[in-house]
């Protein structure tokens, strides 16, 4: 392996050292995606699309593990790739259970979403002359996954009232994890800490209320 991909990546507060329990309330937060991911295989009741999905959330608590107690660039990609996978992998299953869409066309929309994720940031790069990955500690990544959840909540309200409300709901609750992210680089002097660990938890909440949802919507 290149030696570049252990290179020490120091990406929040309460990391000091390259040490591997530098970040412990960060690395141990990342049990409550353990959490939310056996809480949702069970409401999942056998709903397959559902079950790989909450797979793929207790991936996301052992990729982030990785990254915030080795703290290098590959376990970055071991952090980033599965949360990729849940947010282009839901959007798919909303697409088709919320929506009624055919695995085709689906499939069609979580590409052009996909390709919204990718150019977003190179444009507002270019609207605001600023980097704005680096303005956010890289939440602005994040910005399609936050329109989509608003977006599929406001299509819902009429169609199915009580879907609506609730991916709405989670939606607020993402936006209030992405501030905690996005504060972490800010408030190092003040708090040490940071409130990086505040992500985990809130976000840990934000899957399994997603998959929750679907899985309901599926038994009704």
């Amino acid at each position: 392996m290149n030696p570049s991909w252990f290179e020490p990546v120091r990406a929040y507060c309460e990391r000091t050292d390259a040490a591997f329990w530098s970040e412990p309330v960060n690395a141990v937060t990342n049990a409550a995606f353990l959490v939310a991911a056996l809480a949702a295989a069970l409401t999942a009741r056998g709903d397959r699309p559902v079950l790989a999905l909450s797979g793929v959330v207790g991936v996301v608590g052992i990729g982030s593990f990785l990254f915030h107690t080795l703290a290098n660039r590959w376990s970055m990609l071991a952090d980033v790739i599965p949360i990729a996978l849940f947010i282009h992998g839901y959007f798919g299953l909303a697409l088709a259970r919320f929506f009624g869409l055919p695995v085709r066309g689906a499939v069609l929309g979580t590409l052009a979403f996909a390709g919204l994720g990718f150019g977003l940031s190179p444009a507002l790069d270019a609207l605001t002359g600023r980097d704005v990955a680096a303005l956010t500690n890289g939440s602005a990544d994040y910005g399609p996954a936050l329109l989509a959840l608003l977006g599929v909540g406001l299509a819902l309200r009429r169609r199915v009232p009580w879907a609506g409300r609730s991916i709405l709901a989670t939606g607020g609750v993402f936006l209030a994890s992405l501030a905690f992210r996005t504060l972490d680089a800010r408030v190092c002097a003040a708090l040490p800490l940071g409130t990086h660990f505040l992500w985990h938890a809130l976000n840990a909440l934000v899957l399994y209320r997603l998959l929750a949802a679907a899985a309901l919507f599926g038994r009704r």
